[in-house]
């Protein structure tokens, strides 16, 4: 470790990880989570973003192996497509305890590390979407909620294990699979309808110089935004070590990237697809892309597809209009704010969640689900 605080009364150190500690990380990662993930998958995740490496650290008693670690992953963000206001931000993630070690007050002496060096580094935000698990926590630490954020889902086809699977939100959503797959369908309908000849799809390989420009030309109507180059859409789609992303890019008939939108396909054994991220420089170009995400999807096997939207953002009324049902109202996490530099444009802007471009492409996940 580079850095390390002792406290005597817990009788353990805290200390900045490098990638010499991914393998230690991955062991206490697998023991927190159901979802497992080896060393190879956090070095791709902290070391290699090109928007910067993570600050993550451990917290270790004694000589022993970590018991509990905390990670904080930079993106670079920008307020209204202001070139002056790009600066990079962080968000939170892999905040575990192991079971052995929790409810030590560990954690919040992590948390207060991290935000320390990200302060230091110059990121005037952070900021943070906690299971529920932790995120009363992070809210007792200083934290503000400043959204919720929900799933939504689209019925493919209503088969008896996606009726299942919608049992989650209730009884009445299970029942109603058949109808909320009638609706699906015509909403299909419509965004065919308005994109019949426009556009071709094919898939993409790797990113190009094309997708900044589109960024730059989206950025402008939102008043929080992570920057979507080729560099960084590489390492989070196509780099990735999960290997279940799809990119589709959508190009009007003189070549020009209209949209893309990146999909990942249902496990082996598995029904649920995700529509993970969306770029978009017109209405008809993503109501393309929403429809090419969703066609792949279906010949991919996947009979409920679904996606997180912040709520009363532009992205919850692009799926309602998709065809997407909400949740029951219970079911959501909230979306966090730590702010270390209230002047800065980002601190202003990212107060009101719901004005965010975020889709589930801007978590700190290699997956969804």
């Amino acid at each position: 470790m580079t850095s390390i605080d002792k406290d005597p009364q817990e009788l353990f150190a805290i200390g900045l990880c490098g990638p010499q500690e991914r393998e230690e990380q991955a062991s206490l990662f697998n023991a927190c989570f159901k979802k497992s993930l080896d060393a190879e998958a956090l070095r791709w995740r902290y070391d290699q973003n090109p928007h910067g490496a993570a600050v993550s650290l451990l917290a270790r008693p004694g000589s022993d192996a970590g018991v509990c670690g905390y990670a904080c992953s930079p993106r670079l963000a920008l307020c209204r497509g202001e070139h002056k206001s790009l600066a990079p931000i962080g968000q939170t993630g892999d905040v575990m305890t192991h079971p052995d070690w929790r409810k030590r007050g560990i954690f919040s002496q992590l948390d207060r590390r991290c935000m320390e060096e990200t302060a230091r580094l110059g990121w005037p935000i952070v900021f943070g979407l906690p299971n529920r698990r932790s995120a009363h926590i992070f809210l007792k630490l200083g934290w503000e909620q400043i959204g919720k954020i929900r799933p939504w889902t689209f019925v493919i086809r209503a088969t008896s294990v996606a009726r299942a699977k919608r049992r989650v939100d209730g009884r009445w959503r299970a029942f109603r699979i058949r109808a909320d797959q009638r609706k699906g369908a015509k909403a299909r309908t419509r965004l065919r309808g308005i994109t019949e000849g426009l556009f071709g799809v094919r898939r993409i390989s790797r990113f190009d110089d094309q997708v900044e420009q589109l960024s730059k030309a989206v950025e402008a109507g939102f008043d929080f935004m992570v920057r979507r180059d080729a560099a960084y859409l590489n390492w989070r789609f196509i780099d990735n070590t999960a290997r279940l992303h799809t990119s589709l890019g959508i190009y009007r008939t003189d070549g020009e990237l209209a949209a893309y939108v990146i999909v990942q396909s249902p496990r082996e054994g598995e029904v649920v697809g995700y529509l993970v991220d969306v770029l978009a420089k017109d209405e008809a170009a993503l109501a393309q892309a929403l429809e090419a995400g969703l066609a792949h999807l279906e010949a991919a096997g996947a009979e409920l597809v679904q996606s997180t939207a912040i709520d009363g953002s532009w992205w919850s009324a692009k799926l309602a209009g998709a065809g997407f049902q909400p949740p029951r109202k219970e079911n959501h996490l909230i979306v966090i704010l730590y702010t270390h530099d209230a002047y800065h444009p980002l601190a202003r802007a990212a107060r009101d969640a719901s004005c965010w471009y975020l889709t589930d492409g801007d978590r700190d996940d290699e997956t969804m689900g």
